[in-house]
C-alpha cells in the first residue's frame, strides 16, 4: 500500500487546521471522502438525476439501474447470498431501530429477555430500551473482562431461557476489541435465538462474509466507510425480511392499495419507504470499488500495524493510560491523561491540528463500568500514518505542558 498515494485521494487533506497539517485520527466517528465519492454525487445530481423505481423514462431507468447495482455490489462485498438481503436505510441507528421495531412488534411479549453488551453503543441499546418500556421486556448486559473484552463464556452465562435476541457490536469503538462474533453466532443458534451485530465499526477495517458469520443481522453505517453521511445498510436473512412486518409504510413498499386494505412490495421494497437517498447509495458503490481496490486485508494489516506501533507509542508517554486491552484488538486507541479532562486534551490537540473526539463516545454504560466520565480517542483510517501517530503524542506532550503534567 502507498499511503501517500492513497491519502492524496481524500481533498479534505489539502487544507489546513490552525494552519497545521490535518492530522485525522476521529474516523470511528466518521471517516473522510475520497474525491470518486464526492464526485459521483456531483455527477448525479447535475448530468444523471431522477428519482429511483417510480418512472419509465429514460432517467429514472438509469437511476434506478445504478442504485440496483450498488445494493449487488454491496451483496458480493458483504458475501450475503442474495441482493434482495441488502436493505437500504439512513444509517446503521435506523438500521438497528427496522430490527428491533419489527422484530418486538411480532415475535417480543411481557417477560422476554434480550441480550447486549456492557460494549454497546447507544444505538444499539436505546431501540431495545423503547421495547423495555412499550411491552416489558427485559435488557440483559453481558460483562466485560479485565481487558474490555466481551468473551464467549461471559455471553453463555447470560443466556436465560427467556433470551429471545443476542444484538453485540462486532468491535467496540472504545476499547477496540473484536468480539468472535463467528462463534457468538453458532451458540446463539444452537440455542434457537437469533443475532444482529452492529457492525459500525466492524465493516470499515475488518474483511466480512454474512455466510461465514451466519449471523441473522448485520447493521452498517455507510459514512464510516468512506461513503456519504445520511445512509446505511442493514443485512437480513432473506427468511426474516419475510417473516417481519414492514418498518415504515409509504410510497414504493407497496404493491397494491386499496380502500379495504394493501399489500405489500417484494423485498427488499417492503423496507424501502418513500425516496431514498438515491445520490448518497450511487455514490456509495464507488465507495466500496475504493474499498476493493486497496484490498480489505490489506487495510487490516496496515491499520493492525499502525494499532500496535500507537500502543507503544502511548504507552512510553508518562501520565497516558490506555483504555482496555483486548488480545484481539480493532483501529481504536482510547486513552486518559492524568489531571486532564477528554474535552481539554481534544481542544489543545486541535490546535495542533489533531482531530481525536473526547467524551463516552456514546458508550455511557461501558463508561460508568470503567469509573470514567470521559475519554479522549484517536482512531484509525486508510489514510493514517505512522507520523500521524507521532504528531499525536507530539500533541499530548504539549497538553501535559500546558497543564504542567
Amino acid at each position: 500500500m502507498n499511503i501517500d498515494n492513497i491519502k492524496k485521494q481524500f481533498p479534505i487533506f489539502n487544507n489546513k487546521v490552525h494552519n497545521n497539517d490535518l492530522v485525522y485520527l476521529d474516523s470511528a466517528n466518521s471517516s473522510q471522502k475520497p474525491q470518486v465519492v464526492v464526485d459521483r454525487i456531483y455527477d448525479f445530481y447535475t448530468k444523471e438525476f431522477s428519482n429511483v423505481g417510480r418512472s419509465v423514462h429514460y432517467l429514472a431507468v438509469a437511476a434506478t439501474n445504478l442504485y440496483e447495482n450498488t445494493r449487488s455490489m454491496m451483496q458480493k462485498y458483504i458475501n450475503a447470498k442474495d441482493p434482495n438481503e441488502i436493505v437500504f436505510t439512513k444509517g446503521a441507528t435506523e438500521a438497528i431501530n427496522l430490527v428491533a421495531n419489527t422484530f418486538g412488534q411480532k415475535f417480543l411479549e411481557e417477560g422476554d429477555e434480550i441480550l447486549l453488551t456492557e460494549l454497546e453503543h447507544h444505538s444499539n441499546y436505546v431501540p431495545w430500551h423503547y421495547l423495555r418500556k412499550l411491552k416489558g421486556i427485559k435488557i440483559n448486559f453481558a460483562e466485560i473482562n479485565n481487558d474490555g473484552e466481551i468473551t464467549i463464556e461471559s455471553i453463555e452465562k447470560s443466556i436465560t431461557p427467556k433470551t429471545k435476541m443476542i444484538a453485540i457490536t462486532h468491535l467496540s469503538n472504545v476499547t477496540g476489541a473484536i468480539l468472535p462474533i463467528k462463534e457468538i453466532t453458532s451458540l446463539a443458534h444452537s440455542k434457537n435465538i437469533p443475532i444482529l451485530i452492529d457492525g459500525c465499526q466492524g465493516a470499515p477495517h475488518l474483511k466480512l462474509d454474512m455466510q461465514d458469520i451466519d449471523c441473522d443481522f448485520y447493521a452498517i453505517s455507510c459514512h464510516k466507510m468512506y461513503g456519504p453521511t445520511g445512509l446505511g445498510v442493514l443485512y437480513a436473512k432473506k427468511k426474516w425480511l419475510e417473516a417481519l412486518p414492514p418498518y415504515q409504510g409509504g410510497g414504493g413498499m407497496i404493491r397494491e392499495v386499496k380502500k379495504e386494505g394493501i399489500s405489500f412490495g417484494d423485498l427488499p421494497n417492503k423496507y424501502e419507504a418513500g425516496t431514498m437517498a438515491t445520490a448518497q447509495v450511487i455514490a456509495f458503490g464507488e465507495s466500496i470499488k475504493f474499498l476493493n481496490q486497496i484490498g480489505i486485508e490489506n487495510i487490516e494489516k496496515h491499520e493492525s500495524e499502525l494499532t500496535k506501533y500507537g500502543e507503544e507509542v502511548l504507552r512510553k508517554n508518562n501520565s497516558v493510560k490506555l483504555v482496555g486491552n483486548p488480545k484481539n484488538k480493532g483501529s481504536v486507541l482510547s486513552f486518559t491523561l492524568d489531571g486532564i479532562h477528554a474535552h481539554d486534551i481534544a481542544t489543545i490537540l486541535d490546535e495542533d491540528g489533531v482531530a481525536i473526539r473526547a467524551g463516552h463516545h456514546c458508550c455511557q454504560i461501558l463508561h460508568d463500568k470503567l469509573g470514567l466520565t470521559a475519554t479522549a480517542r484517536a482512531s484509525l483510517g486508510v489514510y493514517n500514518t505512522k507520523e500521524d501517530l507521532d504528531k499525536l503524542n507530539e500533541s499530548i506532550n504539549n497538553c501535559k505542558k500546558i497543564f504542567d503534567r
